[in-house]
């Protein structure tokens, strides 16, 4: 069991070496994935004129596309924890590319739900969260930064897939433009190849599994083998432990800080969303040209990848590491104002300002989307409570685009959609403002409580023994420390 220990304890997050390939296909994960999710705004137009449907209808195909991206990202942590990220991330690579492929021969709106919407939402589902876990993973000093560059592939892939389906539109029509995405999305299936498992000392697995590691030498194989074989115990240790990690790796839900992320999840996720299925409509609205308009895509889309680095490299440093929390709350109020602000935004060069700060906020928070689920759960638990994070996107991600295209087909404008969507944003951010400053008081009571319990404690304390509690104090479990002895014997009171 001592040898077995250390194994368990040998592999920890490198910091670097395979990471940064790691950080390089997450890096591509995203731009092919949140990139080409977010370029489908750019169709809008074109599947309106076409099947010639009012905005409520025509926005279903992006909600319903980014609900499925986040409604099925606890497949995707399933696979990946059950079979392997590297088999997870090709085969939703594969279903992408179909449904991309699919969608160019669409005759019907209820067609590109399905295909653009339900097929290709279900393959970047079984890549995107599997992904930004094997990056949490392999970095743990430095891992803001790595997220911030591993996310910046959005606001990249953005900033030239942009300009670039516009031109395809253009030159082949949406349905050509849609075939060479389909080929393009392909690049899943090498990114996935880069996924290199790793074994992390916080990850509890069967003792067995460790018989399959290279690092294992064939002395400590046989020695495993051997007590795995011939002893009753280790195999009845060895079960019990297998269970107690299945329900580790959902613990998470008992805890009031996730549930309190998860709750705020909700609300910016809502209030996200619309915006990058209405800022290229909004604009034409207000007689920005076609160019102009892509070009704001742009622009949100490079501003984005200098909030995902500058905001991961500066909650790296050891000034602003503990605040990670705050910076995230903060980001999303300011996306809020900014939705908050954009209908009195009516030209192009107004516009301008908007996308790079809602750009450079929108990289903010994504980015510290994960580093903050992994403050709060811990990275054994990550791929699952980022499965479940995303799944929570996909609620608000399935309505609010359609509430929003219905306050703009009723009011004949966009102000109502994008003052719903800053509120909610502002909500979210409040709600856990206000969790963290009852979290502090929390504290600050607990150590005047421990205070004061200490001092009794010192009444507990002779010449020969001390005497603690631990453990359940509804079993009394009670330590008896000795000075003579270097021993510790619990003694369990039953009432």
């Amino acid at each position: 069991l001592g040898k077995m220990t250390r194994l368990i304890l040998l592999a920890s997050p490198p910091d670097g070496g395979w990471g940064w390939m790691i950080v390089v296909g997450c890096f591509l994960v995203t731009i092919c994935t949140r990139a080409v999710t977010r370029c489908i705004s750019i169709f809008f137009v074109e599947f309106q004129t076409y099947f010639a449907q009012d905005y409520a209808r025509t926005a279903w195909i992006h909600s319903i596309a980014d609900c499925a991206t986040m409604l099925c990202a606890p497949l995707g942590s399933f696979i990946s924890n059950h079979l392997s990220c590297q088999v997870g991330i090709m085969l939703g690579g594969l279903l992408a590319s179909a449904g991309l492929i699919l969608s160019s021969f669409a005759t019907s709106l209820e067609h590109l739900y399905f295909s653009l919407g339900v097929l290709t939402g279900l393959g970047f589902a079984l890549c995107y969260s599997p992904a930004i876990a094997m990056v949490g993973k392999y970095f743990n000093k430095k891992k803001a930064l790595a997220y911030g560059i591993a996310m910046s592939g959005s606001g990249i892939g953005t900033f030239i897939l942009a300009p670039v389906v516009q031109l395809l539109i253009e030159q082949f029509s949406w349905r050509g433009a849609l075939l060479i995405l389909g080929g393009f999305v392909l690049n899943l299936c090498v990114c996935g190849a880069l996924m290199r498992p790793i074994t992390l000392k916080e990850d509890h697995k069967h003792p067995s599994e460790f018989l399959e590691q290279e690092y294992v030498s064939e002395a400590q194989k046989q020695d495993l083998k051997q007590l795995s074989s011939c002893s009753p115990l280790f195999k009845a240790w060895s079960h019990e432990c297998l269970c107690c990690c299945s329900w580790q790796e959902y613990n998470f839900f008992l805890m009031p800080d996730f549930l309190v992320l998860a709750v705020s999840v909700l609300f910016m996720a809502y209030g996200c969303s619309p915006l990058f299925v209405y800022l290229v409509p909004y604009a034409l609205s207000v007689g920005v040209s076609h160019q102009q308009a892509a070009f704001l895509m742009s622009i949100l889309g490079v501003i984005d990848i200098v909030g995902n680095i500058t905001f991961g490299w500066l909650t790296d440093r050891r000034c602003l590491k503990k605040y990670r929390y705050v910076c995230y709350l903060f980001a999303v109020g300011m996306d809020g104002l900014c939705c908050l602000f954009l209908p009195v935004l009516q030209s192009f060069p107004m516009l301008v300002p908007f996308s790079f700060t809602f750009g450079y906020f929108d990289g903010a928070y994504v980015t510290l989307i994960p580093v903050v689920t992994a403050d709060v759960v811990g990275t054994a638990s990550l791929s699952s409570a980022l499965g479940v994070v995303y799944f929570l996107h996909a609620l608000p991600y399935l309505v609010s685009p359609p509430i929003a295209g219905w306050l703009v087909d009723t009011t004949s404008s966009y102000t109502a959609a994008f003052i719903l969507c800053g509120f909610s944003m502002i909500f979210s951010s409040t709600l856990l403002c206000f969790a963290r400053l009852a979290k502090k008081i929390k504290r600050t009571q607990l150590r005047s409580l421990t205070r004061d319990t200490d001092t009794k404690q010192q009444n507990w304390t002779n010449g020969t023994a001390a005497y603690s509690v631990s453990g359940d104090l509804d079993q009394k479990d009670v330590e008896i420390l000795t000075p003579t002895r270097n021993c510790r014997i619990g003694i369990n009171l039953l009432t």
